[in-house]
């Protein structure tokens, strides 16, 4: 499930970029004094990450003593990297986590922030041909990335809506475009994030049929993407995880008040994005950033742990996930604050 997010961006040139895209290079006596800080995205860069890219623009990581470098992951994705500690912090999902969290071979990272309060993934099909509810993926071609998580999850759906999981084609997913995907009938059904996926079919006028995974199921609705860190790194320098961490959110409350402003600075940083689609799907996450919750980043055990007791009721984590593994609000300045 790691490459969701990947077949729902265009290629994009990858970037590795000191000091989060900032244009305005610190003196030498002040590189000195600031704490450098490796951030390892989970693909190129995108309307998930707006938030870094404001903080770096407006100084907010400078104000808090810190110089941070954004790169692109590995094919394996970020976690190893932030569990091995060449990156301090990273961004994954709570679904992709949750086999790193299990077993003797487990990774010591966990999840710091929410960057989305709401799972905003779901099914995307070519409007009117019945997909417009599980059951109607019967007969249908469905392209997958064959995760035992994303089939269980998809079943889960389609047999909730009297529907026969054993008459999905499940074809290999090998989309690169959505709209292009649909169009040309290459598949009839795409698993995506609406953010940037959704609002893309919006733009080039195509008529879409989508259902949302939490709208059917509140089990579905699960932290996606998340801000992950090492954990003998907070445990080291927990001020530093802070700093950081309050930076960071000031930089997505700033992109959730004036999406026209961020989706600027982000397409400044990343000029290979197109302003339109970047503008149209700021607009959609910037509401997605807060959303309902008491603050950005805050994370409800009670939702996290249900996703992960599913998974282990139906056997899709061996051995199974203990309560409130693999999270911690902690490092957010609000929670703190609030104690």
């Amino acid at each position: 499930m790691k490459k969701r997010w990947m077949i729902t961006m265009t290629a994009i040139l990858a970037l590795s970029l000191a000091g989060c895209g900032s244009k305005t290079n610190p003196s030498p006596a002040e590189d000195t004094d600031l704490t450098k800080i490796t951030f390892v995205l989970d693909w190129t860069p995108n309307t998930n990450h707006t938030g870094l890219y404001v903080a770096a623009q407006k100084g907010y990581f400078k104000d808090v003593g810190l110089e941070v470098e954004i790169v692109q992951p590995p094919e394996g994705g970020a976690e190893v990297l932030v569990a091995s500690g060449k990156a301090q912090f990273g961004v994954s999902f709570q679904d992709t986590m949750a086999p790193s969290l299990a077993g003797e071979n487990a990774l010591p990272i966990q999840a710091v922030a929410a960057i989305l309060q709401h799972n905003t993934s779901g099914i995307i099909s070519r409007k009117g041909e019945g997909m417009d509810v599980p059951k109607g993926l019967e007969g249908k071609r469905y392209a997958t990335w064959e995760s035992p998580i994303e089939l269980a999850s998809l079943k889960n759906l389609v047999e909730g809506d009297g529907g026969d999981f054993s008459k999905v084609e499940l074809i290999p997913n090998t989309v690169t475009d959505e709209v292009s995907a649909l169009k040309t009938n290459a598949v009839d059904a795409i698993w995506i994030f609406y953010g940037w996926a959704g609002v893309k079919t919006e733009l080039e006028n195509l008529k879409t049929d989508y259902f949302a995974f939490s709208d059917i199921n509140p089990v579905f609705d699960y932290y996606t993407p998340v801000i992950i860190s090492g954990t003998q790194f907070l445990v080291k320098e927990p001020d530093t995880a802070k700093a950081f961490l309050s930076a960071l959110s000031k930089g997505y409350e700033d992109a959730a008040q004036n999406p026209k402003e961020a989706a600027d600075i982000l397409c400044k940083a990343v000029p290979e994005l197109d302003p339109a689609l970047a503008l149209a799907s700021q607009e959609y996450l910037s509401a997605q950033y807060l959303a309902d919750a008491p603050f950005w980043g805050y994370m409800e055990p009670k939702r996290w742990n249900g996703f992960y007791a599913w998974l282990n009721d139906n056997g899709l984590s061996d051995p199974m996930l203990p309560e409130n593994t693999g999270f911690t609000n902690d490092y957010l300045p609000q929670q703190r604050d609030s104690k």
